[in-house]
């Protein structure tokens, strides 16, 4: 079984200044869909039939994926934390707009 790992994602130090405008493929997926993502690649890996190569690529955006779901996993426990430390809910988004 083999993974496709996006080479345009993994981008080198000169580039690194286009990721801060725009959000990179791992920040645009939803916590579930980076948590079934991972979970594939650790069933890849486990199963032991990728090559070293394909095994590193697999490691790689698996570290990716899961930065992605512990920072959606912060957001959600700031949010928990505001709506119950006075019952009043306070808007955490980034664009400051109440959702």
């Amino acid at each position: 079984m083999d993974v496709t790992v996006d080479d345009s994602a993994d981008s080198s130090a000169a580039s690194s200044a286009d990721s801060d405008a725009a959000p990179s493929k791992d920040e645009s997926l939803d916590f579930e869909a980076a948590l079934a993502e991972l979970e594939g690649l650790v069933g890849q890996l486990e199963g032991g039939a990728l090559s070293l190569e394909d095994s590193l690529a697999a490691f790689e955006r698996g570290v990716k994926l899961t930065r992605t779901c512990q920072s959606a996993l912060r957001s959600a426990e700031l949010r928990i934390k505001a709506l119950t430390q006075d019952g009043d809910e306070v808007d955490l988004s980034p664009s400051g707009n109440a959702t």
